[in-house]
């Protein structure tokens, strides 16, 4: 019985030691390379001896502090041949202006200000037609039209039976009369004005004395007639829309601008427009609007410019282009190139001398030209990689892996060693992975609560094996009510360094629970992380433990 268990234990640390050989090799390729590249013999001699002697001296060198947000890495060691061969370039961290250009295309519309429609708040006939054809120049207080309406007559033939009446009862001693009179004149006259006649119209009526049968409709606007709906002899009635009248002395100019242009954009800002129509002629005007909502498809925002149109050589439709310069003034700045993102966060490699390479987490602002804007991590002064930092990441990354096998034990292990079998596992404290404690800790994990949802993980086997296994995820509510309108996703993977996680869409399966097959390519512990989406909740993630078995070979593991 002891035999079967020490075989199983040491089956175990084999196969975990074989994965970061293997994560060690994968690295080696990728850094190594040059090691293989034919050297002078002093030259070699003498960077060997370099390297073995910085290795020793980085022993116990303290991780960069981005490791924990994401793998553990160290200082890079890449000696002078090395970072000729892969092209390694520095630049120093600056203080200096942050200047760029939005540049957008632009169409010409109409000021919506300055856009009037013409309707009637009478009905009648229109007798004669003075502007009687779209795009003709009106100005205010021109007339349109000539209107017959028998409700207009009325109540003109009341307005002056209420001036006559007025006139006649002027001499009368009775002050009542006086004001009984004077109200009938000021509701007539308003009843007139309620109808769009002008005071000067009604003067004219009063010394006139006669109803008039054809009353001119004037302009109240200056603009170019956009649109005409009304013709001679056509009867209108009170909201019919009979002319659109648009004042082009100002006009707006739509321009589409990209999502991550929107925060350099400002209200009042100044913006510089060009047309083909006019070469060498730009116009100048404002930002006076930026849309709140987002185009779906394009994913731009709708900037308006307003800009005054002398001589009216701006036609609405017509295509320019829109340039917004954007002065972010002296900011700490460090150049594009030097700043390594891997979605979850961005880092440096900042120069150390003597070969020397430090990994250094920053928090960057927008990036305007070929810079982006130090927030935090790094100051003016530091010097960084700008080129070859790709190299000098992996590079960091595996001294992190030797650090951490050292740390296990495994500091001697040889790349020949790397055979399933043939390493020795003396250094390594077998007591303190038994497989009991990870199987009552897989069993411990149990159902699990989070963002009002009940989530509880099966696998099919019950026991995972080696190879491919059914992962089932079933959510419920508060109400313990089952959760089927949910994206959910699976990502798997050991938590070993350099293990890169694999991730698998969660399909819904029979009895409302939510399936996904995953290949465990490798017996011991593995982490399942189950994300929940759901419309309008904060996403869920919880990971369950679990222990795969069946022998300590590899077969396709993620990330190796």
């Amino acid at each position: 019985m002891m035999t079967k268990m020490w075989s199983q234990r040491r089956t175990m640390w084999i196969a975990t030691g074989a994965g970061i050989v293997m994560l060690t090799l994968g690295s080696w390729f990728m850094t190594g390379w040059e090691r293989h590249q034919v050297l002078p013999p002093d030259e070699k001699t003498s960077d060997q001896s370099q390297t073995e002697q910085k290795e020793r001296s980085l022993q116990g060198m303290p991780m960069s502090p981005s490791q924990e947000t994401g793998p553990p890495q160290a200082y890079a060691m890449v000696t002078p041949t090395k970072q000729q061969l892969i092209g390694v370039k520095t630049a120093v961290v600056e203080t200096r202006p942050l200047e760029t250009t939005v540049r957008a295309v632009g169409r010409v519309d109409y000021n919506e200000e300055r856009i009037t429609h013409i309707n009637l708040r009478v009905s009648g006939w229109v007798e004669e037609l003075f502007v009687d054809y779209t795009g003709q120049v009106v100005h205010k207080g021109q007339p349109l039209f000539t209107l017959y309406s028998p409700d207009l007559v009325a109540s003109q033939d009341e307005y002056l039976l209420a001036l006559r009446t007025q006139a006649k009862v002027k001499d009368s001693p009775l002050a009542e009369v006086h004001e009984q009179a004077e109200h009938m004149v000021d509701a007539a006259r308003d009843r007139l004005r309620l109808w769009t006649v002008s005071d000067q119209q009604l003067d004219e009526l009063a010394r006139r004395g006669k109803a008039k049968t054809a009353i001119p409709i004037y302009s109240p606007f200056s603009g170019y007639v956009t649109e005409k709906k009304v013709f001679r002899g056509m009867f209108v009635e009170p909201g019919m829309r009979l002319y659109t009248i648009a004042d082009l002395s100002t006009v707006w100019v739509n321009a589409e601008i990209y999502e991550f242009e929107v925060p350099f954009v400002k209200v009042g800002q100044q913006a510089a427009l060009t047309f083909s129509s006019y070469p060498g002629q730009p116009f100048y005007g404002r930002v006076s609007y930026i849309y709140p909502y987002l185009n779906e498809q394009a994913r731009t925002v709708k900037v308006r410019v307003e800009l005054p149109n002398p001589g009216l050589r701006l036609k609405p439709e017509m295509y320019g282009d829109v340039l917004l310069k954007i002065n972010r003034g002296n900011q700490v700045a460090v150049p594009e190139q030097a700043v390594l993102d891997s979605g979850t966060r961005k880092q440096v490699f900042l120069v150390r001398g003597e070969g020397l390479f430090e990994p250094r987490e920053v928090k960057v602002g927008p990036k305007i030209g070929a810079f982006y804007e130090v927030q935090e991590g790094i100051e003016a002064g530091d010097r960084v990689v700008t080129s070859g930092n790709f190299l000098i990441d992996s590079e960091s990354k595996l001294m992190a892996a030797m650090d951490m096998m050292g740390s296990l034990g495994m500091g001697g292990i040889k790349m020949e060693q790397a055979q399933m079998g043939q390493m020795d596992m003396g250094g390594m404290p077998m007591g303190e992975t038994q497989p009991e404690k990870t199987t009552q800790m897989a069993k411990a994990s149990g159902d699990k609560k989070a963002g009002g949802l009940t989530l509880a993980l099966s696998t099919e086997p019950a026991s995972p094996r080696i190879g491919e296994n059914l992962i089932r995820v079933t959510l419920k509510g508060e109400g313990g009510n089952l959760v089927v309108n949910a994206t959910v996703q699976l990502t798997y993977t050991m938590p070993m360094p350099g293990m890169m996680p694999a991730r698998v869409p969660m399909k819904p399966g029979k009895d409302g629970a939510y399936e996904a097959k995953v290949n465990l390519g490798m017996g011991g512990r593995w982490d399942l992380t189950v994300t929940v989406q759901r419309a309008g909740e904060a996403d869920v993630k919880e990971t369950f433990p679990v222990t795969a078995g069946g022998g300590g070979g590899m077969s396709g593991m993620p990330g190796m």
